[in-house]
């Protein structure tokens, strides 16, 4: 019996011992298993993670899913060309755990991959951004942006010598270009010649000397280049690398069509002496109605008269990025020599008598001529043989300013114009030789332009009346006057108060008549008066 229940305990022992053991193992084999965490009392040791809201998995460590998310993230931008928006909100959440278990961090990576491949939804293009003037345009490789240039290039340059290039602008941040055109038939510059070391000593002083002060060779016109020299850029070029959204870049054919294509621009034209309304037209190439058109402020019609010293606005076409160019040319030519002017102090710049007319030559020139676009903008003369000299054009011309003319009242209405009319009263004239303004009786009238007095008193036709004699042989005549204020030989100013208007003589009511004449000749005038 004893015997039984010692067995029964030494049993019991050994099954107790065996579980013993056994947990033992069990919590030894926990300890080292991948991917356990185990408890300890410094906090949270086990860290849930969710992107952009999805449970991607569980790390032991929050850097690990930093870094895991920036490792996705790299992986999603090279499968692409383009910079690649993403959205990629990181949730980690920890806790305090006993034991626990983390995800594989491929399995995590994964996962986060997953997600933030379907939140790609924004790509960004690399692009160059080109600034001409004030003119953007957004294109997508340095190829587009050499092609948009060379295009504005190859418009002046038939040879196919000069090529565009975008280079880094030397002294700007990084990503900012410009470009340069190159001659690509341009040779590279030699080396100096030295002098020869085995001269020595007095020889070889007399044969730099020698050198410093031989005369220079006349070029014949055999030994001039000839052709398109130079091409270059005349608007400031500035190209920055950018990475935009899609629909921001441009086709390159768009860029060229605005850039390149001629567009109208306004410039001043200043009228000189000798200058018609004509004339201007064929030097500008516009037709008179155009530039009447642009200038409706100055003109009222293509015989509208036009003072020295005053502007017009014409448009001429250009495109919005200009080409530079120098180009040297070997040809015989007809050709014209430069007016000669002899000036007369005691003439009017409107006054001028031709001393000697012209005729043309024949010569035989290398010249050199700069270009803006299509426009010669100088001109250089290397080299000039004359086979038949020209005569030149003499001209004698005045230097003295013309008087001017002001309207001879102030306010009033035209009431009866220039030239054909019907008679406003018996005894009346059919043909206006002047205007009438009608104005109260007493209203000041002033002398027009300055000049002596030839008349004051009653006249025929006129009733009381002023007539002024002016130093550019034109007359002025005002008619129909309450009261004369000056008389006959005295000398008056522009402006000068001269008589008050009136209804005398031949008149229907109180108003002003006023009359030019050049020559005794009666004219318009509305067409000598300032505005």
């Amino acid at each position: 019996m004893a015997k039984k229940v010692r067995r029964r305990k030494e049993h019991k022992y050994i099954k107790f011992t065996f579980i013993k053991y056994t947990v033992l193992t069990l919590f030894i084999c926990l300890l080292f298993v991948r991917g356990y965490v185990p408890f300890e009392h410094e906090g949270e040791n086990l860290f849930h993670v969710k992107l952009n809201g999805v449970e991607v998995g569980s790390v032991d460590d929050p850097a690990k899913a930093q870094q895991m998310l920036w490792e996705a993230r790299y992986q999603v931008q090279s499968a692409r060309k383009d910079f690649t928006f993403m959205e990629a909100e990181l949730d980690v959440t920890g806790e305090e755990v006993l034991w626990g278990y983390v995800d594989d961090e491929t399995f995590v990576r994964t996962n986060m991959l997953r997600v933030l491949q379907s939140t790609a939804t924004e790509t960004l293009k690399r692009s160059y951004t080109v600034k001409v003037k004030e003119y953007l345009v957004n294109l997508s490789t340095p190829e587009e942006v050499e092609e948009l240039f060379q295009a504005a290039i190859d418009k002046y340059d038939d040879s196919g010598r000069f090529k565009v290039k975008m280079v880094h602008d030397q002294g700007r941040e990084f990503g900012v270009y410009t470009v340069v055109v190159d001659d690509v038939n341009e040779e590279k510059p030699q080396e100096e010649e030295t002098t020869d070391v085995s001269e020595a000593g007095v020889q070889t002083m007399l044969s730099i000397t020698g050198k410093v002060f031989d005369e220079p060779k006349e070029l014949d016109f055999e030994d001039y280049e000839y052709g398109v020299l130079s091409m270059d850029l005349m608007e400031g070029v500035e190209v920055i690398g950018a990475y935009l959204p899609a629909n921001q870049v441009s086709p390159v054919d768009e860029a060229i069509d605005h850039l390149v294509r001629e567009q109208e621009v306004p410039v001043e034209y200043t009228i000189v002496s000798g200058d018609t309304l004509s004339e201007i037209a064929m030097k500008v190439n516009i037709p008179m109605e155009k530039i009447v058109e642009m200038n409706s402020d100055y003109l009222d019609s293509v015989n509208s008269k036009i003072y020295v010293g005053d502007k017009l606005i014409i448009t001429v076409p250009e495109p919005e990025l200009s080409v530079l160019k120098t180009e040297r040319i070997l040809r015989e030519e007809i050709y014209d020599a430069d007016t000669i002017y002899i000036e007369n102090d005691s003439w009017f710049t409107s006054q001028q008598v031709v001393l000697q007319q012209p005729s043309a030559g024949f010569r035989k020139i290398s010249v050199e001529e700069h270009y803006v676009n299509d426009t010669v903008t100088e001109r250089v003369i290397l080299k000039e043989e004359l086979i038949k000299e020209a005569v030149p054009l003499i001209v004698e011309r005045g230097t003295k300013v013309p008087p001017t003319y002001i309207k001879p009242l102030s306010g009033g209405r035209i009431s009866s114009g220039f030239g054909k009319r019907s008679a406003p009263t018996k005894g009346a004239s059919t043909n206006h030789q002047g205007v009438d303004w009608a104005t109260p009786t007493g209203t000041s009238v002033v002398a027009s332009s300055g000049g002596t007095v030839s008349k004051a008193g009653w006249a025929s036709g006129y009733g009381y009346c002023v007539f002024i004699d002016h130093p550019d042989g034109k007359q002025t005549r005002y008619g129909h006057l309450s009261k004369v204020l000056v008389k006959a030989g005295q000398t008056v100013k522009q402006g000068e108060k001269i008589a008050l208007s009136g209804s005398t003589g031949v008149s229907s009511g109180p108003h002003l008549h006023f009359e030019i004449r050049v020559n005794g000749t009666a004219v318009n005038p509305l067409n000598y008066v300032s505005k």
